[in-house]
């Protein structure tokens, strides 16, 4: 995995940071911290799906923990299932891990990001325990409400952006 320097890609306003973004493959996972959570970077045409958390009241990428005896791939079909109302099995691909360092205690894990295409006729949204709205963002409009930066910087980096 190549080095990163010290400046983040994006960090947020509660001191979490994506420090990284690396391609690599689905099946080779790095080794030196934890994969505890899958995303979706799902696409319509130029615009990414985004989730308003009810719980940390901003925009996010659809995701969440993996559960145990799940891939990261079962966990971000499962995830985008459940908040967004949307089926992804067989259309997701991989696009890399991204690394965080989070707060409190600056401890790093990892985040499967996988990406791709919504199908026609997206399917209708229903608000849940979790989700309080979804909408299709394209990554320069504002949104009403707050928007987690490392999830924003995570969407440009599925569509093939630089890391740096």
């Amino acid at each position: 995995m190549a080095a990163f320097d010290s400046r983040p890609l994006a960090a947020d306003d509660r001191g979490n940071a994506l420090v990284s973004f690396y391609r690599g493959t689905e099946d080779a996972p790095p080794a030196d911290a934890p994969l505890p959570l899958a995303l979706v970077a799902l696409w319509q045409g130029d615009r990414v799906l985004l989730a308003f958390n009810r719980f940390r009241r901003a925009w996010e990428l659809p995701g969440g923990k993996i559960d145990p005896g799940e891939t990261p791939r079962q966990a971000a079909v499962r995830e985008l299932l459940e908040e967004t109302g949307q089926a992804a099995e067989g259309r997701l691909s991989f696009a890399g891990f991204a690394r965080f360092i989070l707060a409190p205690g600056q401890r790093a894990e990892y985040g499967a990001l996988f990406t791709g295409q919504a199908a026609d006729g997206t399917r209708r949204f229903t608000p849940n325990a979790e989700i309080e709205a979804v909408r299709w963002w394209d990554l320069r409009e504002s949104l009403p409400g707050p928007l987690q930066p490392l999830d924003a910087r995570l969407a440009e980096l599925s569509r093939g952006g630089s890391p740096s």
